[in-house]
């Protein structure tokens, strides 16, 4: 079985200017989170796609989706988790709740905020997925990267060839996921708010799946016009 899991629990406080997480922040015609579930929606190959939102966002989010999308029994808004970890376990119990999985079931988790995610991301992430257990969506990093411990002084300039950005989707077999979270102990809980990070650290490999320069995540207020300024584009 394959699942998608959209990350939609945060509050966007860096968006600045609103209260409205960003998620719920118009882009074009309609807000944020719709843009994204639409492409999960019309892939066929998801038993399930969950949207996990901050407890009182639940019954808004709802209505967004039948405002939009209209009923579909494969969607449900489920509440997210104080933290990413928490939140992928809320995922992940509701599957255990719900369905019968196996060993093979797979779950596609994405950022609720990244509106552009395109068909073959999903097809690509789904693949890698199946075959290797975990993926991650990168692209390689253009500029210089560099290190400093303090946040003053240089430590290191890394041989950028070797870095990449890292985006959503991020899939995972979900036993296996399960497996790992569970494992981890308190001080490693409070550390690890990336999935990816978790099974490198577990010793398990992560494979990459190339991601793309449009599947931007809108953070801060820039990001939502050069959302805006994208989906034009990609109207036209």
């Amino acid at each position: 079985m394959i699942f998608a899991a959209i990350l939609a629990g945060g509050i966007g406080s860096r968006m600045g200017g609103t209260d409205t997480p960003k998620q719920f922040l118009t882009l074009g015609d309609k807000p944020v989170i719709i843009h994204t579930i639409e492409k999960f929606v019309i892939n066929s190959k998801f038993d399930k796609i969950i949207v996990l939102s901050p407890q009182n966002f639940i019954n808004h989010t709802n209505n967004l989706i039948d405002e939009y999308l209209g009923e579909n029994d494969r969607i449900v808004v489920i509440e997210g988790g104080k933290t990413r970890n928490d939140t992928l376990l809320n995922s992940i119990n509701y599957i255990n709740e719900n369905f019968d999985i196996d060993d093979d079931s797979i779950i596609v988790t994405h950022d609720s905020v990244r509106p552009f995610l395109t068909h073959r991301i999903i097809e690509d992430n789904i693949e890698a997925a199946k075959k290797f257990g975990a993926c991650d969506t990168v692209i390689p990093a253009t500029d210089t990267i560099v290190e400093s411990i303090d946040g003053e002084v240089i430590e290191n300039i890394p041989v950028r060839d070797n870095f990449y950005q890292g985006q959503t989707p991020q899939s995972f077999k979900i036993n296996k996921l399960s497996e790992l979270i569970n494992s981890l102990s308190e001080e490693e809980t409070n550390i690890l708010t990336d999935a990816c990070k978790i099974f490198v650290l577990k010793g398990e490999d992560v494979y990459l799946v190339k991601g793309d320069i449009t599947n931007i995540k809108i953070t801060y207020p820039y990001d939502l016009k050069l959302a805006n300024t994208i989906l034009k584009e990609n109207e036209s």
